[in-house]
């Protein structure tokens, strides 16, 4: 089900429990389905990346999360076994020392997520939801739990991604995989000049009327963004390769010193999961090695890659603002939507929530475009900006500091727009997400742009 938007008529209390549950529901098989029911004890108990947890480690996370929150929180339970919540709390341990954590082992933590899930399930229709308390009021712990769930499913697909045994995910048949756009190669060999003109002027950047949103979405505020271009779509792979055969990776010009120095000591030279073979450019996705699809947008590239190839380019990154200016701002009726296509959310307009295992052609969800024609900014792969994060005029920590506050600063860039592993509930023109500038393991792309007078 969709989430409850603000055109849409609220529920009342009673069908907005039931579609709470309804949603509980669908994180859960999600993370099953990635976890116990596709992989033996061995490969949930590992660790394939200091960058990574073990996912048994992710599985009990989210159910320790959950109890905190909905049990313990918002129904006032005891705690049920608050000897783990050292354990999984994120702040605690470094992701690279939990294996060496005394784990619940998976068919515990099955069971222990599905006790807690019971016994949420139980406790919903005494929670109110018509009350001043901002937490349980209009059911938004429910809200960021489900998200919270949803998050950690993205995580433990860039853990599969980081895998090189044998493929325990597989391709959807094509006939669930819709778009309404071309599924072959990219239109041309030459980086993308599609461009659309932002005209300048005052828009309404984040939310105050969102129920599930975060803090860092809020308050709405005006920014006044100058003129500008921002590509229509994301930076292809045909369009990186032709910055690759430039030597981009070997030229200091395009690079930032901090860029530069990451390139040096790391001695990357292309996507992450890229080799090169037989003259032949190959990527390894989910366990499966193929050709490099020339019309999807490029992914696994970090801050600094995204940065100087729009250098090379002759363009820049867009600011934080003008993404989001360019994905959500109606101009004809001076209104921020909430999707780039409107108020409701609709499986047809974007590539969300792992309905493919890979981002989509260019061309596709022409449907999904925002009011000004830029396409795809919701799905595929998230949009790296130039921006740092930080929190809004106004800005409010709730209902923990740990989830925003702690990493606002310049040692994080913003990514907006989802990809295509993220589920609908968990993106909206307004959310933000961000990491370091040297991470490649999540699902990053970009797209470019420029000063409306520079060429």
């Amino acid at each position: 089900m969709p989430p409850v938007t603000r055109d849409e008529p609220i529920p009342d209390e009673d069908a907005l429990k039931e579609l709470i549950a309804a949603e509980l529901g669908a994180s859960r098989h999600r993370s099953f389905g990635l976890t116990t029911d596709v992989l033996a004890e061995d490969d949930l108990v590992s660790q394939v990346s200091p960058l990574m947890s073990p996912l048994v480690w992710d599985l009990a996370h989210i159910g320790n999360y959950e109890e905190l929150w909905l049990l313990r929180a918002a129904a006032g339970a005891e705690p049920m076994r608050p000897e783990i919540d050292g354990l999984y709390d994120a702040f605690e341990h470094p992701r690279a020392e939990r294996p060496a954590l005394p784990l619940l082992p998976p068919d515990e933590a099955r069971a222990y997520i599905s006790t807690v899930r019971a016994k949420v399930l139980d406790a919903l229709p005494s929670v109110p939801f018509d009350t001043p308390d901002p937490l349980t009021g209009g059911g938004f712990v429910y809200g960021m739990v489900v998200q919270h769930e949803h998050m950690h499913d993205e995580t433990m697909l860039a853990t599969h991604q980081l895998r090189k045994g044998a493929p325990a995910l597989l391709d959807p048949p094509d006939e669930i995989v819709q778009t309404d756009g071309p599924r072959g190669g990219a239109r041309n060999g030459a980086p993308n000049k599609d461009e659309v003109l932002i005209e300048g002027g005052p828009f309404q950047m984040g939310t105050s009327d969102e129920p599930w949103a975060y803090d860092n979405e809020r308050p709405v505020h005006i920014v006044d963004v100058p003129s500008y271009y921002i590509d229509a779509e994301p930076v292809s792979n045909a369009a990186y390769l032709l910055f690759m055969d430039a030597g981009g990776y070997d030229d200091p010009q395009w690079w930032t010193q901090a860029g530069w120095e990451w390139r040096n000591k790391s001695g990357k030279r292309a996507p992450a999961f890229w080799e090169r073979e037989s003259g032949q450019w190959l990527r390894r996705r989910f366990g499966k090695t193929e050709p490099v699809p020339p019309g999807e947008p490029v992914q696994h590239v970090c801050w600094y890659e995204a940065d100087a190839y729009a250098r090379w380019a002759g363009k820049r990154l867009p600011t934080e603002a003008e993404w989001e200016k360019a994905a959500r701002w109606d101009p004809a009726v001076q209104r921020s939507r909430k999707y780039p296509w409107g108020e409701v959310y609709e499986p047809g307009r974007a590539n969300l929530g792992q309905r493919a295992l890979r981002p989509s052609q260019e061309g596709s969800y022409t449907a999904g475009a925002s009011a000004y024609g830029v396409r795809r900014m919701l799905g595929d792969v998230w949009e790296w900006t130039s921006s740092d994060f930080h929190g809004y005029p106004g800005f409010r920590s709730f209902p923990y500091r740990e989830y925003s506050e702690v990493f606002f600063g310049p040692e994080y860039k913003v990514l907006r727009g989802g990809s295509w592993a993220t589920h609908p509930l968990a993106v909206r023109g307004s959310f933000r997400n961000w990491d370091y500038p040297i991470r490649r393991q999540i699902f990053s792309g970009f797209r470019c742009a420029r000063d409306a007078g520079a060429r």
